[in-house]
């Protein structure tokens, strides 16, 4: 039995323990993380996979962001614990709090990730939308939680300022 339940501040150390452990020394050098440095992830869509032991087997996090003038969810990081991975909490955990954004009134949301992947969850490429390098474009995707969302929004992804 898995829940899923907002993450609070004291799940801090233990989330960036997992994402050490699942991702790449030196993760934090990656240019969305400049974007989210100085800004707490959002509320309520941040969120955590524990076992019924209360055990952290995976984490995903939201940032606020600015697409030219326009506002956006940066997905990421969202990691599974080697332990747990193939059991489908990834999933669960876009899926959820994908929902939870669009109900709380986000019109787009955006990654850099594998395409094949995130298109199961309905992300395609963005075109015109630049992230601060060095950042591959073919990993730049979006999902509009809106009708039309993304239409007519470009420029560089800039640090949210709100």
């Amino acid at each position: 039995m898995i829940e899923l339940q907002a993450e609070q501040a004291d799940d801090r150390w233990e989330v960036e323990a997992l994402y050490d452990l699942c991702f790449a020394p030196g993760r934090e050098a990656l240019s969305s993380y400049r974007l989210r440095n100085g800004v707490p992830p959002v509320a309520g869509l941040s969120q955590v996979a524990r076992d019924s032991d209360g055990i952290l087997a995976a984490a995903i996090r939201f940032w606020p962001v600015l697409v030219g003038d326009a506002p956006a969810l940066l997905l990421g990081p969202v990691a599974v614990h080697p332990t747990r991975q193939g059991e489908g909490l990834g999933g669960s955990l876009i899926r959820d709090s994908l929902a939870k954004a669009e109900e709380s009134g986000w019109a787009r949301v955006m990654l850099v990730g594998d395409a094949p992947y995130y298109l199961r969850f309905g992300f395609t490429r963005l075109e015109g939308v630049e992230m601060p390098p060095p950042t591959n474009p073919d990993r730049v995707l979006g999902l509009a939680l809106q009708d039309g969302a993304w239409e007519g929004i470009r420029g560089q992804v800039t640090r949210w300022q709100g």
